[in-house]
C-alpha cells in the first residue's frame, strides 16, 4: 500500500517537472517577439484592465447597449486608432493583470497603475500619462477625529490589493492595521459598514464614490508621497509598441486630453435611469454564461469521470494509476488554482491563445471530473456483485454486464449526489470571474463598480443563485421520485 502511495507522488512529481521548462522556453520565445508583431498580426491591440474603477474604467449601459467608459477607455481608443488597429477590452480583477500580461493573454495594461519598482521588475512602463494624488475618506462621524496619521494608530486602513496604496499604507502609517481586498467597491462597503476606519484611494475616484455616498467624506490626512503618477504597463522587451504608445501619450498631454476623457467619464457615470433598467441585463447575461459554465462542467465532466471511475475498477494497474493520481491531485487542490494554472498554463505552456470563456469551462470540466469519477465509482461499488454474476451467467460479457445491468442501476443510486454535484458547481462557478469570465458574479461585480452600490448587486446576484439552485433542486427531486417508481 505504501509502496503504491509513492509511486503515485513520484509521477505526479515527474509530470510537474515535465512542465517547467515547457514553460522557461514558452517565456524565452514570446521575449524574443515585440508584442506589437504579434498584435499586427493577431489584427486586435488587447487592452488589460479592471472595469470597477470609475473614472478610470467602467462599464454603463448607453442606448441599451453595455460599453465601457472612463479615462483609460478613451486613452486605449487612441492608441488603437492612431496605430490603424482594433482595440479589445480585457476586463478581469486586478491582481491578475500582471500574470495576464507577462504570459502574452494580454499586449498592455491601462488601468490606474503606477510604475512602483516591484512592478518595473516584471514589466516595462510607458511615460505618465496623469498625475494623481492619495486621499483618505473616512465616516463623516469620524471626520473631527481622525485628522492626521497618528489618529490612525491602531486603527484598521483599508485599501484595494496589490496598489500603489497598499504601499503607501505599508510604508506611511505602520502601526495602522491593514486590510487588503481585491477590489475598490468591496472596500467600501467594509467603510460604510463600519469594519474599517479609513480608506485609502486616489483623488479621482474617491470624488466619483463621493457622490453616491453622502455619509463619506475626506479627511485631512497628508501623505509625504501623495503624488503618484499612473502609466501604461508593457511586456518587457517591446521597443516598437513602447515607442507606439509613448508618441499617443505625448499627444495627450501636448493637447491636454485628459481633461476631456474626464469630463466624459463623469457625464457616463451619472446617467439618468432606474437600478434595473440600467443594469438588469447585466444580471441576465450573468445568468445565461454561469448556466453555460454549470451544464458544460457537469455534462463533460460525467464523460470523463465515468472513464476515470471504470480506469480506477478495472485491472490494468498503469490505468488504474493514472486515475488515481488525476484524481486525488485534483481534488487536493483548490479550483482557484486550477482556473489560474488552466488560464495562464494553455499560454505559457501550450502556447494556445484560448479565452477566458474556453478556459473556464476547461477548469470546471476537470474539477468536476475528478469529484464525478468518485461519485460513480461509489455508485458503482453499491450494486450487489450478484448482479454481475448473474449477468455474465446469462452470456453476458463484462463490458455488456457493465453497460446494461450495473450503469442502469448505479446511475440511480448516484442521482441525488450527481444533483448535488450540479448545484454545487453553479456556486463554484463563480470563481471563474477572477479571469474575465462574464457570468453571475462577476456582472454583479460590473455592477458594484459602475453603480458606486456596493451592496444591492451582491444582494440581486444572491437571490438569482438561489433561484437558480433552488430550481435545480426541485427538478433532481422530481427525477428522483420518478426513478424510485421502480423500486
Amino acid at each position: 500500500m505504501k509502496r503504491n502511495v509513492l509511486l503515485k507522488i513520484v509521477f505526479t512529481i515527474i509530470c510537474l517537472s515535465l512542465m517547467i521548462p515547457n514553460i522557461s522556453i514558452s517565456q524565452a520565445n514570446a521575449a524574443q517577439t515585440d508584442q506589437w508583431e504579434k498584435a499586427k498580426e493577431r489584427g486586435e491591440l488587447r487592452v488589460g484592465l479592471s472595469a470597477d474603477y470609475a473614472p478610470y474604467e467602467f462599464e454603463h449601459t448607453k442606448d441599451g447597449n453595455r460599453e465601457y467608459a472612463g479615462i483609460d477607455i478613451e486613452l486605449a481608443k487612441k492608441i488603437a486608432k492612431d496605430n490603424d488597429i482594433e482595440l479589445k477590452i480585457v476586463n478581469m480583477q486586478f491582481d491578475s493583470l500582471l500574470g495576464a500580461l507577462k504570459t502574452g493573454k494580454i499586449d498592455m495594461i491601462i488601468s490606474g497603475m503606477a510604475p512602483t519598482p516591484e512592478r518595473k521588475k516584471e514589466v516595462d512602463f510607458s511615460d505618465y500619462y496623469m498625475e494623481v494624488k492619495q486621499r483618505m475618506i473616512v465616516q463623516k462621524k469620524d471626520k473631527d477625529k481622525l485628522k492626521t496619521v497618528d489618529d490612525f494608530k491602531g486603527k484598521m486602513i483599508g485599501v484595494q490589493k496589490q496598489t500603489t496604496q497598499e504601499e503607501l499604507a505599508k510604508t506611511e502609517m505602520p502601526e495602522s492595521q491593514l486590510s487588503s481586498l481585491t477590489r475598490v467597491p468591496e472596500v467600501i462597503m467594509s467603510l460604510n459598514s463600519g469594519k474599517i476606519d479609513g480608506m485609502i484611494i486616489e483623488g479621482p475616484v474617491a470624488d466619483a464614490y463621493l457622490e453616491k455616498n453622502p455619509n463619506l467624506t475626506y479627511s485631512d490626512v497628508e501623505f509625504s508621497d501623495a503624488d503618484k503618477t499612473t502609466a501604461i504597463a508593457l511586456p518587457k522587451n517591446s521597443p516598437e509598441l513602447m515607442d507606439r504608445v509613448n508618441k499617443s501619450v505625448k499627444d495627450v498631454r501636448d493637447n491636454n486630453l485628459i481633461k476631456d476623457y474626464q469630463d466624459k467619464a463623469t457625464e457616463a457615470m451619472f446617467d439618468d435611469g432606474s437600478f434595473f433598467s440600467k443594469y438588469g441585463s447585466y444580471f441576465l447575461h450573468g445568468i445565461g454564461i454561469t448556466i453555460l459554465l454549470s451544464f458544460l462542467g457537469v455534462v463533460a465532466g460525467a464523460i470523463i469521470g465515468c472513464v476515470l471511475a471504470l480506469m480506477k475498477l478495472g485491472n490494468s494497474k498503469i490505468l488504474k494509476s493514472i486515475a488515481s493520481v488525476y484524481i486525488e491531485f485534483i481534488r487536493g487542490t483548490p479550483l482557484l488554482v486550477q482556473v489560474f494554472l488552466v488560464y495562464f498554463g494553455t499560454t505559457a505552456v501550450l502556447g494556445l491563445d484560448l479565452s477566458a470563456l474556453i478556459c473556464g469551462i476547461i477548469a470546471l470540466i476537470i474539477n468536476c471530473s475528478a469529484y464525478i469519477a468518485e461519485i460513480i465509482r461509489a455508485g458503482i461499488n453499491a450494486v450487489d456483485n450478484g448482479q454481475m454474476e448473474a449477468a455474465r451467467s446469462l452470456g453476458l460479457n463484462r463490458t455488456q454486464a457493465m453497460k446494461q445491468v450495473i450503469m442502469p442501476q448505479a446511475i440511480k443510486n448516484i442521482l441525488p449526489a450527481l444533483g448535488n454535484e450540479f448545484v454545487t458547481v453553479i456556486k463554484e462557478s463563480s470563481i471563474v470571474s477572477v479571469i474575465g469570465v462574464s457570468e453571475l458574479m462577476f456582472n454583479a461585480q460590473v455592477v458594484q463598480g459602475a453603480s458606486f452600490d456596493p451592496f444591492t448587486p451582491l444582494l440581486v446576484a444572491a437571490v438569482l443563485y438561489f433561484i437558480l439552485t433552488f430550481t435545480l433542486s426541485r427538478v433532481m427531486y422530481f427525477a428522483e421520485r420518478r426513478f424510485s417508481v421502480s423500486d
